[in-house]
């Protein structure tokens, strides 16, 4: 018997509940894991409240690691036993044993745990198409980076740190600046959407940034745009505070001819071969110590209404692990 976690309707902690579940063999394509570890994230929050709206009944959870326990009809890449890992669906993870397609699972170097891997992979796919497909990061870029001191983006400082750009961390209260620098900002400032621009204009000498990654939305939007030089990149990729406004075309113009994107996962992960490559390049940076899988939390899965608590209240630093 599985334990799986189902959410009927939308709402509170409490809306998610436990089942004892007779899964069926794994069909063609598919495998049976045994799941030893599944990562908890801000946008499953968002899918059990209603805000990133999900078809009901549903399961929740984007990403886990365990071992094989069985293969269906034409799955020949893996083996009973082999260590694996997934993120970006479909919906499920939160579960101790799950059905999931062979060809968005990942195999499992020797060096990176179970809870590594649930820690990082989903956030750590994010990370990489932004710094590498959404715009280009590298020698002399100047990022203006939002959430420096969460989960995304500490792995964002460190992997932007790496490929040689300047990273300016912004974070929403004085105590959190510490974390930002230590993940591999060069500046970390408290979010002021009165002094932003001037802030990035001192600290970049005029120059302003290539580059700015904001995921907290409506909130900050205007300073955001303030924060970019003339052909900038405007990356709004989450809506913490609300989802961003409407911009007007001339906007763009009169801002200095700048960009504006509005990037998903789901686009960049969309064929089994991109999402494989994104995955891949998340586990060799954590071998390869570029970034770090660093774990927060870790919860019992029957008590992942007390992890979507303190994930909520802002309780947790570093990655939420549930432990089948």
């Amino acid at each position: 018997m599985a334990k799986v976690i189902r959410l009927t309707a939308a709402g509170g902690p409490e809306c998610m509940q436990m089942q004892q579940l007779d899964l069926a063999p794994p069909g063609p394509g598919e495998v049976l894991l045994a799941q030893e570890a599944v990562g908890v994230n801000p946008l499953d929050v968002l899918q059990r409240k209603g805000i990133a709206p999900i078809p009901l009944p549903s399961g929740l959870g984007l990403e886990g690691a365990g071992e094989v326990l069985a293969l269906g009809a034409g799955v020949e890449q893996f083996a009973v036993g082999d260590r694996v890992a997934y993120a970006t669906g479909p919906l499920g993870a939160y579960a101790s044993e799950r059905l999931y397609p062979a060809e968005r699972l990942v195999k499992l170097p020797d060096s990176i745990s179970a809870e590594q891997a649930a820690a990082v992979l989903f956030k750590g796919i994010t990370a990489q198409y932004l710094l590498t497909s959404t715009y280009a990061v590298g020698p002399s870029t100047v990022v203006l980076l939002y959430g420096a001191s969460g989960g995304v983006g500490q792995l964002m400082a460190a992997w932007a740190k790496h490929l040689g750009a300047t990273v300016i961390g912004v974070v929403s209260k004085p105590q959190s600046q510490a974390r930002a620098l230590a993940a591999g900002c060069a500046h970390a400032l408290v979010f002021d959407p009165q002094t932003l621009a001037a802030d990035v204009r001192a600290i970049t000498g005029g120059r302003m940034a290539d580059v700015v990654y904001d995921g907290l939305g409506k909130l900050s939007f205007a300073a955001s745009l303030d924060c970019l030089r003339p052909r900038g990149l405007m990356v709004s990729f989450g809506a913490t505070t609300g989802a961003p406004p409407a911009v007007e075309m001339a906007t763009l113009n009169a801002k200095g001819s700048i960009y504006i994107t509005r990037p998903s996962l789901a686009a960049h992960t969309a064929t089994a071969a991109e999402y494989q490559g994104r995955a891949t390049a998340v586990l060799q940076a954590v071998a390869q110590g570029v970034i770090q899988a660093a774990i927060g939390r870790r919860y019992a899965l029957e008590d992942v209404a007390a992890a979507h608590t303190d994930l909520e209240a802002g309780q947790t630093q570093g990655a939420v692990v549930l432990l089948p």
